[in-house]
């Protein structure tokens, strides 16, 4: 069996495939394969028990011809380079495809969140901002919550770098509590985002919603949200939803408000009383309208992609589909909505947020899903307009409408 590529040689490969479809120049290509910036720190922290612990984090400003660099920061005991690398990567072409004046970047730290308390927990965050004081700004890159990171955290994280800074600066991080400048609506903007796409792709696939049935992996902030509110909105029935540790499935649709407060009190869903048992591995080859692979990268792979039902993928995760599984779901002609366009709800409302912190002019809830929903349609037609018209898959029609645009302000700024 030959190797798996890597996350960031998948990027990569990815890029290829469109690069190849856009005859891109050699030189932007080269250009556009690579991070612009790569940052490694290792900063102290004194733990409770008085001891002094050396952490490990990362910052990866990928692209920034569109603006300032945006992307998330992940508290993850297994961070590795490569994977924020191609994260970064994927933040470039999510601000690009929904036509956000941002590049993309994002960032790490190597540890584990389970097991430091509050106190340790805050002490790495404001150190961290410490490392990466001089790289960071609202007019140059501007952090936001991602794995086992929340609004708590980038409230340290912008009181620190406030502190540093000598005055505040709302602006230089964004997924904050809306009582430091968050905006109203982020909590579920990923979950809220991948449902609109939804709703486009099941009005061209003629699937009527009410009647569509509905799988998620991951019941996390997105997978959780994207459950709730495609049942919510768009009438469907959840049948089945699954984290770590397995999942539940009930083909006459789950009660996802007690299905959720088991997982919160328990940590899990899969002892949940109600429904069969099933794997994660069983989740994804159910029989089921649409498909929500919202937990982690590459879990659609060449092994499993064969045995995937479902008439539509809606990708909330970032890179849950290897190259080799996408060739094999498209052969069977299984309908895809490409991550970076499908989970970009979250990145659009920090960027309302952003315009939000520097206009000091704060929007009622309502606004701010109503902004969403017409970035979001857009940028989804305007994908599904250049696969008709290219003859593409959807992912390569995504990847052309974004590298386009990061290549040609490129090529305006002299780069190439």
């Amino acid at each position: 069996m030959a190797k798996r590529p890597s996350t960031f040689e998948m990027v990569q490969r990815q890029l290829d495939k469109a690069a190849e479809k856009l005859r891109l120049d050699k030189e932007v290509h080269q250009l556009l394969s690579e991070p612009m910036r790569v940052l490694t720190v290792s900063f102290p922290v004194r733990m409770d028990d008085g001891s002094t612990k050396t952490f490990k984090g990362f910052r990866v400003q990928y692209n920034d011809a569109l603006g300032p660099t945006k992307g998330g920061l992940r508290f993850y005991p297994h961070e590795t380079l490569d994977t924020v690398k191609a994260l970064a990567a994927w933040m470039t072409w999510k601000t690009a495809v929904v036509d956000l004046p941002y590049g993309g970047g994002k960032g790490g730290v190597v540890c584990d969140p389970k097991e430091l308390s509050k106190g340790e927990l805050e002490r790495v965050s404001r150190r961290y901002i410490d490392a990466i004081f001089d790289f960071i700004g609202p007019d140059k890159d501007i952090p936001a919550p991602d794995v086992y990171t929340n609004p708590q955290v980038m409230a340290w994280m912008v009181d620190e770098f406030s502190k540093n800074l000598g005055y505040n600066s709302p602006a230089v991080i964004t997924g904050k509590p809306v009582g430091l400048g968050g905006s109203l609506g982020r909590g579920d903007a990923t979950g809220r985002g991948i449902v609109f796409t939804i709703r486009e792709a099941t009005r061209e696939l003629g699937i009527s919603p009410d009647s569509a049935t509905i799988a998620v992996q991951g019941f996390g902030n997105v997978g959780y949200h994207a459950a709730r509110l495609v049942r919510e909105l768009l009438h469907c029935r959840v049948v089945a939803v699954s984290d770590v540790s397995g999942g539940i499935y009930d083909s006459s649709g789950l009660d996802l408000k007690p299905l959720k407060r088991y997982e919160e009190k328990h940590g899990s869903v899969a002892g949940y009383g109600e429904g069969e048992k099933i794997s994660n591995e069983e989740l994804l080859s159910l029989d089921v309208d649409v498909l929500i692979p919202a937990a982690v990268e590459n879990v659609i792979t060449e092994e499993n992609a064969g045995s995937v039902q479902a008439t539509l993928i809606a990708e909330g995760a970032n890179g849950p589909t290897t190259p080799d599984a996408d060739e094999i779901l498209i052969d069977k002609g299984i309908y895809i909505i490409p991550d970076f366009l499908c989970n970009a709800g979250g990145v659009t409302v920090s960027y309302f947020e952003w315009v939000q912190n520097r206009n000091r002019y704060y929007w009622s809830e309502d606004e701010v899903y109503e902004r969403l929903d017409k970035k979001m349609t857009k940028a989804f037609r305007q994908v599904r307009s250049r696969a008709e018209q290219e003859g593409v898959d959807n992912r390569t029609a995504a990847y052309m409408v974004a590298v386009e645009r990061v290549a040609e302000t490129m090529k305006l700024r002299g780069w190439v």
